[in-house]
């Protein structure tokens, strides 16, 4: 699905980030949110797996690592293609980038997922520390990427390592990730006079950025009945308005609030927020029984567990695109339905049982 393309951050071109402190973004900054950049994702990862050529896929998984690594770490090009074996530590989560001057590398972390495919990556064939993770040509490097973000609906000059790592650097200011922990994150020698009378030590730039990286791996895998993602629709009425969020596993969630509501908590196209739905307010339904139903939001599935009682029965559900969905329904109504586990099913809820909280 085509992204809609912004050139801005979402909230008034600056975020809250400690007692006095704030950054602005030029209008003409070119900058992808955590949504278009879930997509690109998404783009890269359907690209390095269709082709039928076994080394043509190992040779895109090359670059879709490239990829991972500049958008979670916020590296440059340069700096993730002198990555040697023994920069990565698996067992700590982090990758040691300097480019070519090893003297001054900075230590980033990454997500546990990420770490996890670069494990498989690295388990193929014994690896002196010194040896190259990536020998590929820097320019082809960023033809691949121009591609993908043409191929996601972007213009291709929004696929430039170096919008990715702006964009990286704009996405942990967003989540609240002291500014000078993210500019020694992203290397930054001088910092600007914002940042000055802060004095971060090393321990601490570490102990933020797991705090920040472990929560928006959360994010990812989604905790169960709660969705991260993006406003891109908002239907105003005189009393409720209608709210659309597309979420990181690009789901649409509709949610209907109070329009006092709405104002008080300064909801507006491009705010991330995050929608949770109580498990008794799921309606599970048969894979063929969803399109008639009132119901605003229907999820197709499929059953992961199911934990009967004499009256109640917890039935988990992993969504389409990976996400998890607890549902508790009556014994009766369960048995009526005859499922087990791996059945494909639809997972049922009004907008009204959606509870919106601003991120």
């Amino acid at each position: 699905m085509p992204l809609l393309m912004t050139s801005t951050p979402d909230e008034d071109y600056a975020v809250r980030l400690s007692p006095g402190a704030s950054f602005s973004i030029p209008s003409t900054a070119k900058v992808l949110d955590s949504v278009q950049l879930a997509e690109l994702e998404r783009t890269f990862r359907t690209w390095a797996t269709e082709s039928a050529r076994q080394d043509v896929r190992a040779s895109r998984q090359r670059i879709l690592l490239i990829f991972l690594l500049i958008r979670h770490s916020g590296a440059k090009l340069n700096e993730v293609l002198e990555l040697r074996f023994g920069d990565i530590d698996l067992e700590k989560r982090v990758v040691i980038l300097a480019g070519e001057d090893k003297e001054k590398g900075r230590t980033v972390e990454i997500p546990d997922d990420l770490a996890e495919e670069l494990r498989t990556a690295l388990s193929q064939g014994a690896h002196a520390p010194d040896d190259a993770l990536f020998r590929i040509d820097p320019a082809h490097v960023r033809r691949k990427f121009y591609e993908q973000a043409e191929a996601c609906g972007l213009p291709r000059d929004f696929g430039n390592p170096s919008t990715l790592r702006r964009s990286r650097s704009v996405e942990l200011l967003r989540g609240n990730l002291p500014l000078p922990v993210v500019q020694r994150l992203l290397g930054h020698s001088t910092p600007n006079l914002t940042a000055a009378h802060l004095e971060v030590s090393e321990e601490d730039v570490h102990h933020a950025a797991r705090q920040y990286v472990d929560r928006e791996s959360s994010r990812r895998t989604s905790a169960r009945n709660i969705f991260f993602g993006k406003i891109v629709e908002m239907n105003k009425g005189d009393i409720q308005s209608e709210v659309i969020l597309q979420t990181l596993g690009d789901l649409r969630i509709t949610s209907v609030i109070t329009n006092t509501s709405l104002k008080r908590m300064r909801l507006k196209i491009g705010t991330f927020a995050t929608a949770e739905i109580k498990a008794p307010w799921v309606l599970i339904a048969g894979s063929v029984d969803a399109a008639e139903n009132s119901a605003e939001n229907r999820l197709p599935g499929v059953v992961m567990a199911v934990n009967a009682g004499k009256v109640n029965v917890e039935v988990l559900v992993r969504l389409s695109e990976g996400t998890e969905i607890c549902a508790v329904v009556t014994a009766t109504g369960f048995h009526r339905l005859k499922l087990k586990v791996n059945d494909p099913v639809w997972t049922l809820f009004g907008a009204y049982s959606v509870i919106l909280n601003r991120e």
